[in-house]
Parts: C-alpha cells; sequence; structure tokens
C-alpha cells in the first residue's frame, strides 16, 4: 500500500511539474531534431533483448510526435538509422528495418497523421537500405506528401559528413563543367544539393542517453544555425514529456540571451553614431529597446527619451 501510494504521489508531482514547465513557456522552436540515444542500453538495464529496446523507443517516437503536435512544433528530425549502425550484429539490424518499415506504413496510414497533415520524408543514403524499407519509404512519401502542417524528417543511413562531402563534389563538378562559375558559390549553393527533407535550419537538438555530443547529425542546419542543445541522461524509452518541455525550456532560455546580446551590441553601435544622425538613431533604439534588461533600458530611455 505504502509503495502504490508513493508512485501515485510521485506521478502526481510529474503531472504538475509537467504543468508548471508548460505555463512557463512563452514559445517553441519551430524544428527540433531528436538523437534518439539509449534503446540497447535500456533493454540491458531492464534485462530484456534489444529488439525490445527498440521496440519501446519507438513507443515514445510516437508520444514525442504527440507532443510537438500539441505545442506547435512545426518540423521533426529524428536521428533513426545512421550510417554507422551498419556495423550492428545483422539480427540487431534486421529487426530495426523491419520496426522502421512497419512504422512506416503504420504513420502514414494513420488517422491522426492525416488529420494534423504530417508530411513525411526519409533523408540520408536511403540506397543503401533493404528493399522492403525503400518501398515502405515511398509509401510514407506518397501518401503525405499533400501535407505541410508539421514536416517530420526520418533520417535513415544518414551521415551528417557524407551529406556536405556529396554536396561540395556537387559543386566542384558543376564548376568544371562551367555551369556555375566559382565566384558565385554560396550558402544557397550547397543547400540545393543537401538531402532533400529539412525545409528550415534546426533550432533545438535532443539527446538522450547521457552522451553529450551530435554525432554527425544535420551539421549543415543545426551546426551553422548555432541550434541550442538539451542533453538528458533518461535513455530514449525512458524520455518524458517533461523532459521535452525542459529542453524547450534551454532553447527558450538560449533565445532569450542571444536578444539581449544582440541588442546591447546594437546599443554600443547606434551609439556611436555622430550626433547629427540622432533621429536615425532614436528610430533604430526604439527597435529593440524591449529586449534589453529593464536597468539597461531605464537607462536608454534617459539618455534618449525612448519611453512611450
Amino acid at each position: 500500500m505504502y509503495t502504490t501510494m508513493l508512485s501515485r504521489g510521485k506521478r502526481l508531482g510529474y503531472a504538475a511539474y509537467e504543468r508548471l514547465l508548460q505555463w512557463e513557456l512563452s514559445g517553441t522552436p519551430d524544428h527540433v531534431a531528436v538523437i534518439m540515444d539509449g534503446n540497447r542500453r535500456y533493454a540491458e538495464k531492464q534485462g530484456a533483448k534489444k529488439q525490445e529496446g527498440h521496440r519501446e523507443g519507438a513507443q515514445t517516437t510516437e508520444a514525442l510526435l504527440n507532443w510537438c503536435d500539441e505545442l506547435g512544433v512545426r518540423e521533426v528530425t529524428l536521428y533513426t538509422f545512421s550510417t554507422e549502425n551498419f556495423d550492428r550484429d545483422p539480427e540487431e539490424r534486421e529487426h530495426i528495418f523491419d520496426l522502421v518499415e512497419r512504422k512506416l506504413r503504420t504513420f502514414a496510414d494513420a488517422d491522426r497523421v492525416h488529420e494534423a497533415g504530417v508530411c513525411i520524408r526519409a533523408i540520408g543514403e536511403t540506397e543503401m537500405l533493404p528493399e522492403r524499407v525503400r518501398d515502405a519509404i515511398d509509401y510514407a512519401e506518397g501518401r503525405t506528401a499533400q501535407y505541410d502542417q508539421l514536416n517530420l524528417n526520418i533520417a535513415l543511413a544518414y551521415g551528417g559528413r557524407a551529406e556536405l562531402l556529396g554536396a561540395a563534389r556537387e559543386v566542384a563538378t558543376a564548376v568544371e563543367d562551367g555551369a556555375i562559375d566559382p565566384t558565385d558559390v554560396s550558402a544557397e549553393t550547397i543547400e540545393k544539393r543537401l538531402y532533400e527533407g529539412p525545409t528550415r535550419d534546426v533550432d533545438l537538438i535532443v539527446r538522450t542517453g547521457g552522451d553529450e555530443r551530435t554525432s554527425n547529425f544535420l551539421p549543415w542546419h543545426a551546426n551553422g544555425n548555432e541550434a541550442a542543445t538539451f542533453f538528458c541522461t533518461p535513455y530514449w524509452p525512458e524520455f518524458r514529456k517533461v523532459d521535452f518541455l525542459r529542453a524547450i525550456r534551454t532553447y527558450q532560455n538560449r533565445e532569450q540571451s542571444w536578444r539581449t546580446t544582440r541588442a546591447e551590441r546594437s546599443l554600443a553601435l547606434v551609439r556611436a553614431i555622430e550626433q547629427s544622425e540622432l533621429p536615425t538613431a532614436k528610430r533604430m533604439l526604439g527597435r529593440f529597446r524591449d529586449a534589453l534588461p529593464s536597468t539597461e533600458r531605464e537607462q536608454l530611455d534617459e539618455e534618449y527619451d525612448l519611453a512611450d
């Protein structure tokens, strides 16, 4: 009885903490990328087979998509199977392929996917995957191609370095063939040659399982955007909505810090403008005044008479 009461109290505590975190959030990232690590270690901890860890991890993935839809996240990229994962033992690898195939078809036929307008895409060296998985990818992409409310990118046979190397080779070939002038190569030139899938830069990377590294995941879309990162110790099957809300809070705090830093830098720049340009300076100052801490905002108002 005591154990039951303790368990119930723990659930109530988590529920209260979850509500508090959700109440504190003032915004959510547009694009969340997730490294779903720890399925095998979770199974080992439970004394179960590796396959059981992957199966329970797939259930967490479904829950994550529901949370993202509820919170208004517009794009999700899941690191499902890396190029390095081909080195795993054949039995485990085939089980993962079976699970991916089944989940892709299930997602593509699920009413909630169509009601939420989820567009499913696979990114990576998908030609390396078994035919049955490629067929499931084609099925899921074809069934959801018309949607744009939530983009779901499944990274399969994915490696960030391979993606960038492939894009670089294509650009080099185009330059050699005379199709592109070297001076015209830009970020857009590279982006056009990356895997089709992500429609926007990554705002937040979440990694479970305790490791604090991004493991060659979306280097262009995430590192180039200096995405916020959230590392947590629960294995992927143990990941809860509370953990996800904490990750979003990390993103939110980072964004607020960035806004303050940019405002402070802009303030220093504008203050260097000649006195003759004061009207222009005041207009510029007014645009970022609210991003400053209250003490600096008060000081700015006193100096330039910007207060309403």
